[in-house]
């Protein structure tokens, strides 16, 4: 859980830095593949000395494609359409996705009861932080975040239950995973990406390595490690603690409004609901074929 904890942290930052000085002046499209291509470099050194066969790599690319390649490129297209606020509320959904997945894809007969009513608290204590008056028109805003919560949803679960091996192992042959994530936004950004609206200035490049080396890089690797380390109950439950770390944070470093007693309530639930899956550790194993 420390793990989790930690990129939670880390990823509370990344909403409120792309709405502020990213979102609107740099190009959605070129800060994806500059994002992704940073991540990419980070881990490129250490490739050489991963010893993976190609099915693993191409899982790995794969998962990288979908859990952040195609992710951010829904991601970024709904800044143009929702604030930080609003942005952060249609990503209640997402704890639900990870374990409605895990049942039905993965190959789970019946997860347990408690890890649905975790997922569920999450969703209510998240919507208690965040249910407010939301402005009309902003249904597309709200179909590409539920977009790019299924890639999150979807790259979380497979790499829990496809990706093995030693932890080393797994550092060394994460690069694989980001280039699997250049392969889907390098053409993207080729092709509709306005090269006129390119990052200017110390602080936009700043914030595109932080989010390249630290939130995608760094962060990508602990969640998904931390992923394998806890059950699908508390995994989805930690989804939604973004929400009120990311308002906390908002509210820190530039001084938004923050309804207390919501987010107090809705945290406490949140942190009730991945307590609750915790104390769950394993759901049946599905029955032997013949």
């Amino acid at each position: 859980m420390t793990l989790l904890w930690l990129v939670t942290l880390g990823w509370a930052f990344s909403f409120s830095l792309i709405g502020v000085y990213l979102s609107g002046q740099v190009d959605d499209f070129i800060s994806v593949l500059v994002r992704v291509a940073l991540a990419a470099l980070v881990f490129a050194p250490l490739l050489w000395r991963a010893r993976i066969a190609r099915r693993q790599i191409g899982i790995l690319m794969a998962i990288g494609a979908v859990q952040i390649g195609l992710m951010y490129l829904f991601l970024f297209q709904a800044y143009g359409y929702l604030g930080v606020p609003e942005l952060l509320l249609f990503t209640i959904f997402t704890p639900l996705y990870v374990t409605l997945i895990d049942e039905l894809l993965i190959g789970r007969r019946r997860l347990p009861p408690a890890w649905w009513l975790a997922a569920v608290l999450a969703v209510a204590g998240a919507a208690v932080i965040r249910y407010g008056g939301i402005d009309s028109g902003t249904l597309t805003g709200f179909l590409l975040i539920q977009a790019a919560n299924l890639c999150f949803a979807i790259g979380q679960v497979a790499y829990k239950r496809l990706v093995g091996g030693a932890t080393l192992d797994q550092v060394q042959a994460f690069g694989w995973f980001f280039v699997g994530a250049v392969v889907i936004c390098l053409p993207a950004a080729l092709l509709f990406a306005d090269f006129s609206r390119m990052p200017a200035g110390t602080v936009q490049w700043g914030v595109l390595l932080w989010l390249g080396i630290g939130a995608s890089g760094l962060g990508y690797l602990g969640w998904n490690l931390g992923a394998k380390r806890v059950n699908t109950g508390q995994l989805a439950a930690m989804n939604n603690m973004l929400i009120p770390a990311g308002i906390l944070i908002n509210f820190l470093f530039w001084n938004r409004d923050v309804d207390w007693p919501r987010l107090a309530i809705g945290g406490l639930i949140i942190v009730a609901a991945v307590a609750l899956a915790g104390r769950v550790q394993s759901g049946p194993r599905p029955a032997a074929a013949g």
